[in-house]
């Protein structure tokens, strides 16, 4: 199974997915590839992001963002993009299978760092629980 996770920045969101859905799999003894990538990846992955999946154990330092064209696409099983806020553009990509969730960018938040921090939480929190069921879902009893 190859599950890949889509936005448009790869910076955030996907990234989350990403680091989630490794660890959920290596937990759960699940064998799946993960990829992540964005239609106009950002430079460098966002560095509140790296703190709070840091708070949560989850270690993504060595992920970076990658266009669409750096991943196996083709081969992918199941493709599910992230971009919620409607003024985003999303791309669509054949896959055996494509699910949608509409999550809003934690980049876009407003505030001081520490209220930007708690919304990054937030998204990191719903993000986990996703994918959490979805690799979940893939375990063989």
């Amino acid at each position: 199974m190859k599950i890949a996770f889509i936005c448009t920045g790869n910076s955030a969101r996907s990234q989350m997915a990403e680091g989630y859905a490794k660890h959920f799999a290596n937990l759960y003894g699940v064998n799946v590839e993960v990829y992540s990538a964005g239609s106009k990846p950002e430079p460098v992955v966002n560095p509140l992001v790296i703190k709070v999946m840091a708070e949560d154990g989850i270690d993504i330092t060595s992920q970076y963002p990658k266009s669409i064209e750096e991943i196996p696409l083709a081969e992918v099983d199941l493709v599910i993009t992230l971009c919620g806020d409607a003024q985003e553009t999303c791309p669509y990509f054949p896959a055996q299978k494509r699910e949608h969730w509409g999550l809003d960018d934690p980049a876009k938040a407003k505030g001081t760092e520490e209220e930007k921090l708690g919304f990054f939480r937030k998204i990191r929190d719903e993000i986990k629980e996703r994918v959490k069921i979805l690799i979940f879902s893939f375990k063989r009893p």
